[in-house]
């Protein structure tokens, strides 16, 4: 494939809730880019986008996936991306990279929350947005009402470009308020479409339309507002290229309507995609971590930033990238700035799917693939010497599922933590951790479905198996009154004896402020060496915690007190009798067990919402106050962590897998009594076990 030019290079993406046709839409496009011969299907796992063994079994997008191919001697690269929840740290990557973003719609489902999850992205990375109406060829579709519901969700900057003529299985002809003309699409799939004027009945729907649309692009400029005005309207060329200026600036996001299946209205995308979505170096230049800024040119100086990291078997580490600066030529060497490594470019690929087009060069505004890279990851930046460019991190969504594994077979940790290691720099919004507190390794990601894809790929690549288990809880233990002990350690074994002897009071602390010592030992009853001693004794008690074995918090404790031995007292006399005082304190300061409260945030469809509200509540859970956002209601809320346990799972059982969640450490407080004591005699019982 020849090099093309920067202007002539668009990058899209399309994003959306999942079942809303993303995966076919993709087919079609490339079908009609004449990079496939044949359109495949989801449901028989021949598409080019879902080609891993999991997309195919599971029939959803797990994944994106990169496809490209030529139209009007314009290169256009297509990222699809999941909508599944679990799976939107791969939209928010692909995001980075696509100068538009494609928000497809179901037709017969309207603006679902995954809808609102990719809207929302979009605004929060600066990337222009259109809306495709997609399955307009299914039974009982009412368009306007997908419409109004767009328009509540996202303002009325939401604007009609294309209006279907009739709706359902007849499906094959739209008004084009570009053109205002009748575009009629043939139904042998070719995708070929004829112009045809408006007909009677629908030329004054069309002129009412067309004319909001016209307006909405002179109210986005102040120029075109003036000549709007002066002339009553605008010409051609003034309405084409305000139009193409609005959408850059978010000024409009327009509406248009495909039945992908059957391959109605994409060609006409493709005309729009050519002639309206930015370029890539008409969007700006690129602002680097410490805020200068790139020129989006291919003869500049070579920045890269990696986007996306995939583990092939015969081949390792793919690593996806976009050209933002120069242009980047196999065999070149360049600087990973994270670390200052060098890593030279081997073979640079363009894609569609897993399919590969080897290449030389990559100019600046385009995308592709080189292998094996040394030291290279997803976020990293890939500089030319003596530049050091660096791009700021992609900020991937936050865990809301944890769990535990641990080996089924002895001897196998170090290969699961290779595997998780690897794993983890193939997918940054999966994490993991050994637990040194709770003595287990904690896994946690974007849902139940995501770590259950984790987990089996750690035992198809690294053949090691694991068992899942219930993550402990990182319980705290405080006071909630002052109190005093003595602690006395005495001994004498013939020779040289131990003595030790200190008094200390105990105060709470307010939470969050962990731990105070004070020395207010006066007249030198303790000398001061002993003090570090004392000091030492009452952390090492606090970290092994005194009702149950959890570390103490927000505890100030005083050596107010005490006696010593000229001979026999050493440090670990002073250790041990601290160690007593402090046990005898806390057992008198009223204590009591602290557990993590979580932040959680729930965005479902008004239909679910008394559930959710409900499932809350039983989860010991406190509603901090609910928001109305277009047609979903936010739901704020504070839970223990020790209820949210696969609590992803209940949710979309709960909304029919229509809510989402996002949550956040928040604080620390007291367990009620009767749970409490059901974590001390828990704890006792491993004790003993043990």
């Amino acid at each position: 494939m020849k090099l093309f030019q920067t202007d002539h290079i668009r990058n899209i993406g399309f994003g959306g809730h999942g079942g809303s046709g993303k995966t076919i839409l993709f087919e079609a496009l490339l079908y009609n880019l004449k990079e496939i011969n044949r359109m495949g299907s989801v449901e028989q796992g021949s598409t080019i986008s879902d080609y891993n063994p999991d997309e195919i079994e599971r029939q959803i997008s797990i994944s994106s996936s990169l496809g490209h191919g030529v139209w009007k001697d314009h290169k256009i690269n297509i990222m699809d991306t999941p909508g599944y929840s679990d799976f939107f740290g791969e939209v928010v990557g692909a995001m980075r990279v696509v100068d538009t973003m494609f928000v497809v719609v179901s037709a017969s489902s309207g603006v679902e929350v995954g809808t609102e999850q990719v809207w929302a992205e979009a605004a929060k990375q600066g990337v222009s947005r259109f809306v495709i109406i997609n399955k307009l060829d299914r039974e009982n579709i009412e368009f306007d009402n997908v419409v109004e519901g767009l328009t509540e969700s996202f303002g009325h900057q939401v604007v009609l470009a294309q209006f279907p003529v009739e709706t359902g299985p007849n499906f094959d002809s739209m008004v084009d308020l570009f053109r205002m003309k009748l575009l009629k699409f043939a139904k042998d799939g070719s995708g070929n479409f004829t112009e045809e004027d408006i007909p009677a009945d629908l030329k004054d729907k069309a002129e009412e339309l067309h004319l909001k649309l016209v307006e909405a692009v002179a109210e986005s400029d102040d120029t075109l507002m003036e000549k709007y005005f002066d002339a009553g309207g605008l010409s051609e060329d003034e309405f084409k290229a305000g139009f193409k200026k609005a959408v850059a600036a978010d000024m409009i996001f327009p509406v248009f309507c495909v039945s992908a299946l059957n391959n109605i209205g994409v060609k006409r995308l493709l005309d729009i995609i050519v002639n309206f979505c930015p370029a890539p170096n008409e969007r700006g230049e690129v602002k680097t971590e410490d805020g200068k800024s790139v020129k989006v040119d291919p003869d500049g100086p070579v920045a890269a930033l990696i986007f996306k990291t995939v583990s092939e078997q015969h081949m390792g580490e793919l690593s996806f990238f976009k050209v933002f600066s120069g242009t980047l030529k196999t065999g070149e060497d360049v600087i990973n700035t994270r670390d200052g490594h060098t890593e030279r470019i081997g073979q640079i690929f363009i894609l569609n799917g897993k399919n590969k087009k080897s290449v030389d060069a990559v100019p600046a505004g385009d995308i592709g693939a080189v292998v094996k890279l040394k030291a290279t990851h997803t976020s990293d930046t890939l500089s030319a010497k003596g530049h050091n460019f660096k791009f700021p991190k992609i900020e991937f969504p936050e865990p809301i599922i944890r769990t535990a594994i641990k080996p089924k077979a002895k001897g196998d940790e170090e290969k699961i933590s290779n595997g998780l290691h690897l794993l983890h720099e193939e997918d940054p919004t999966f994490l993991y951790y050994q637990d040194s507190e709770l003595h287990q390794t904690i896994v946690s990601g974007q849902g139940e479905l995501h770590l259950q894809i984790i987990l089996k790929r750690l035992h198809q690549k690294f053949n090691v198996e694991v068992e899942e288990e219930e993550p402990k809880i990182p319980y705290r233990e405080t006071i909630r009154k002052t109190a005093t002990a003595q602690g006395k350690f005495k001994k004498q074994t013939g020779g040289r004896g131990q003595y030790g002897d200190c008094h200390l009071r105990l105060e709470p602390l307010e939470r969050g402020q962990e731990f105070e010592f004070k020395d207010e030992i006066v007249g030198g009853v303790i000398p001061g060496k002993f003090i570090p001693a004392v000091e030492k004794g009452v952390i090492e008690t606090m970290e092994k915690g005194v009702l149950a074995g959890y570390p103490v918090v927000d505890v100030r404790v005083a050596v107010y007190d005490g006696s010593y031995h000229s001979v026999d007292s050493s440090e670990m006399a002073f250790k041990v009798a601290a160690s007593m005082a402090f046990k005898k304190a806390f057992l008198d300061a009223n204590p009591v067990i602290l557990e993590p409260v979580y932040n959680v945030e729930v965005r479902v469809p008004d239909e679910y919402m008394g559930d959710v509200m409900g499932d809350i509540s039983s989860r010991r859970g406190r509603i901090m106050g609910m928001d109305r956002d277009g047609r979903f209601q936010v739901i704020k809320a504070q839970v223990p962590l020790a209820e949210l346990y696969r609590y992803s799972t209940t949710l979309r059982s709960l909304t029919q897998g229509r809510g989402i969640h996002t949550r956040s450490f928040s604080h620390y407080e007291e367990v009620p009594p009767d749970i409490a004591q059901k974590i001390i005699e828990k704890a006792k019982k491993e004790q003993e076990e043990s």
